[in-house]
């Protein structure tokens, strides 16, 4: 990069707008001028392999292509690209001449609204989280689909970076004991690709794979005029971006999971799946972490060569070692259940299922989401007891859904959660046969609140018209007059939850982990 053009550049008289205090930020692969309303971005004239920015039509087609994919994500943020002539001593924006830079145009926004730096102000949440995964989810099923055929839509393709991790990292690496944990890291993730290999050519056959982001973790992500907003996509190499979507969102679970955000991650995961309903990837997420978690420890590990004081190489084997325990974490075997919930509508069992994915690591179906994805979004007027969606043979078949679900959810190796009303015995003698043929105990968790509380909740779900669920007060009512209590054997594996009570609501995940500590 020419540092005097980049001098040139903050001078107020060249841009056609007011101008702030001038800064510079600096990256590996490119360099960004702050003027206060808008921000210039220039690619820096570097190969680095995975990308080649040496030519100056290069730089003007990246630059181009970042505009174009990132506004699949954005609205106002990534403007246009802007021919810079004259000299590098005295620059123009758009001037006549010849062009001697290229730079992208973009919205200003604080830097201390990237996500990152949220979370390490404590100000990250739910809210957040939940917007951010709305946003990833939609993207990702209106991506285009690589085509059937194309080199990237191949199992060898997406484990070809999986391998390059291990061949880069190993000549970095000199003591035994890392060189040991990288081998039994990499046999596991060969190990783990034949055993997945089906299921992979499955996925670059059904759509799976298509131009995703390439690059979701918190620093790409801010709060920009109240919404969350994904930016930053890979457009320099489309072997990072043409990929299986679920490897797309995974990365984000993983940043997360690596800055000890478990139940943010836990949380992004089941609402994820529940809004693409591509539960199909279940096997597939450990191992994609697995890949992401590697592919920074090896970024860590790359500056290792380039740094000559001790203490910071012995910090960047710390960040390094820290991703391989990630890594190694990702292969083991966890602690399997299959949760049900028990209650009428608006009793609070969807924010009960909740706590046990976030404290527990389940994965949450729900009733009235796999309702409508197994039979469509139906009008539902009037009283919606016993017809239409809600019928006997219509609710049969989706209890028969959730429970094939829960099941490769438990063959995949996760503990699951059924988020449904389960107010039949024979609704929950079915979820004990899946409990059983996959070996792992069931809890029942039997969702109470006061008629007046469940009332008052039905109220306010409805008016913010946000949740699936199209209960009525009629609904409720015949509920009620129709249930079934829990038998005198389901009591004794059910934990009573009383959705009104904090301190119950409180010590709920520490009461089920005991009791699965007891089988």
């Amino acid at each position: 990069m020419n540092q005097a053009l980049i001098n040139a550049l903050q001078n107020p008289a060249i841009y056609p707008h007011d101008t702030e205090d001038f800064r510079v930020i600096e990256t590996h692969i490119s360099t960004v001028i702050l003027t206060g309303p808008y921000a210039y971005k220039i690619k820096k004239p570097v190969n680095f392999g995975f990308l080649d920015f040496t030519s100056l039509d290069a730089r003007r087609h990246f630059c181009q292509e970042e505009v174009r994919l990132n506004q699949r994500l954005t609205s106002g943020l990534y403007l246009d690209v802007i021919a810079i002539t004259g000299s590098p001593e005295a620059p123009q924006l758009g001037g006549s001449g010849e062009i001697i830079e290229y730079a992208i145009r973009m919205r200003q926004f604080p830097q201390e609204q990237l996500l990152d730096r949220m979370l390490q102000r404590g100000e990250l949440g739910t809210v957040e989280i939940d917007a951010l995964t709305r946003q990833i989810s939609r993207f990702h099923l209106d991506a285009p689909v690589v085509a059937q055929g194309h080199p990237l839509a191949q199992p060898d393709a997406i484990m070809a970076p999986v391998r390059q991790n291990f061949e880069q990292i190993r000549p970095l690496l000199s003591e035994a004991v890392d060189l040991q944990q990288l081998n039994a890291l990499e046999a596991w993730a060969e190990d783990s690709f034949q055993r997945l290999l089906p299921l992979l050519e499955q996925r670059c056959q059904n759509g799976s794979i298509r131009e995703c982001h390439g690059d979701i973790h918190l620093g790409n992500a801010t709060v920009l005029d109240g919404e969350v907003v994904l930016f930053d996509c890979i457009e320099f190499n489309e072997p990072f971006r043409l990929i299986d979507i679920a490897c797309d969102a995974f990365f984000l679970a993983m940043d997360l999971e690596d800055r000890g955000q478990h139940a943010l991650a836990r949380r992004f995961t089941n609402n994820w799946l529940e809004q693409t309903g591509d539960y199909e990837c279940l096997p597939l997420i450990n191992f994609y972490k697995a890949y992401r978690a590697m592919v920074r420890a090896k970024v860590n590990l790359f500056r290792l060569a380039q740094e000559s004081d001790p203490a910071v190489q012995t910090d960047v084997l710390r960040q390094y070692r820290s991703y391989t325990r990630l890594a190694e974490s990702y292969s083991a075997i966890p602690a399997r259940f299959l949760a049900i919930t028990h209650g009428i509508s608006a009793c609070g069992k969807s924010t009960v299922a909740m706590q046990l994915v976030e404290g527990l690591g389940a994965l949450r179906l729900r009733s009235d989401v796999e309702r409508k994805r197994l039979f469509g979004e139906q009008t539902v007027t009037g009283n919606p007891v016993d017809t239409g969606l809600y019928s006997a043979e219509l609710t049969q078949q989706t209890y028969a859904h959730l429970h094939q679900q829960a099941l490769a959810a438990l063959q995949a190796g996760y503990p699951v959660v059924i988020d449904a009303a389960y107010l039949m015995q024979e609704q929950r003698q079915q979820a004990a046969e899946v409990a059983q043929s996959s070996g792992v105990p069931l809890l029942i968790l039997d969702c109470q609140a006061p008629d007046e509380v469940v009332a008052q909740w039905l109220i306010e779900r409805r008016a913010a018209g946000i949740d699936p669920s199209d209960a009525t007060p009629e609904v409720v009512a015949a509920q009620r007059a129709t249930r079934q209590p829990l038998t005198a054997e389901e009591q004794q594996y059910s934990q009573t939850v009383l959705t009104n009570d904090a301190a119950s609501m409180d010590g709920l995940v520490e009461r089920i982990r005991n009791t699965l500590q007891m089988h």
